[in-house]
This record gives C-alpha cells, sequence and structure tokens, in this order.
C-alpha cells in the first residue's frame, strides 16, 4: 500500500519545473528566480489544496533565505 504525500508530490513538480525553466545547461544547478519559483509553487499547493496557507508561507520564507545566498536564485537543492 502506498500513502501519497501532496508535499513531495509538489516537489517533484517543482524540480520538473526548474528544469525546464532553467537557462543552465543541461545537467546545471537548474536556477531559476525565486519570484518565478514562489508564484508557481502558490499557484500549484492551492491547487492542491492539501498544504496549508501557512506551511507555503513558511516554505517559502525558507526557500528565499537559501535563494538570497545564490543571487536570488533557487536551486534545486535548495529544497
Amino acid at each position: 500500500i502506498s500513502c501519497w504525500n501532496p508535499l513531495q508530490s509538489l516537489l517533484s513538480s517543482m524540480k520538473q519545473a526548474c528544469e525546464i525553466l532553467t537557462r543552465d545547461p543541461e545537467g546545471g544547478a537548474a536556477r531559476i528566480p525565486f519570484k518565478t519559483f514562489s508564484f508557481l509553487y502558490s499557484y500549484l499547493a492551492s491547487v492542491d489544496g492539501e498544504i496549508s496557507e501557512t506551511e507555503i508561507d513558511a516554505f517559502l520564507e525558507e526557500i528565499k533565505e537559501k535563494a538570497e545566498k545564490h543571487h536570488g536564485m533557487v536551486l534545486i537543492r535548495h529544497f
């Protein structure tokens, strides 16, 4: 029996989005601007409906702190 985890599913989607939207070369860090990451994550999390607004905000704040150390760019390893 498998247990579906909405957060893991969302993070998998975000990883794919980073790989699609990055301007890094193939196999690179797959960085995207925090603003883009935040928009996509917020949208997908709200559509999912399983993740609270508080959890969304806390996660994005954590990612923002990491991104600020990388010139505002989110790396897949940040999440």
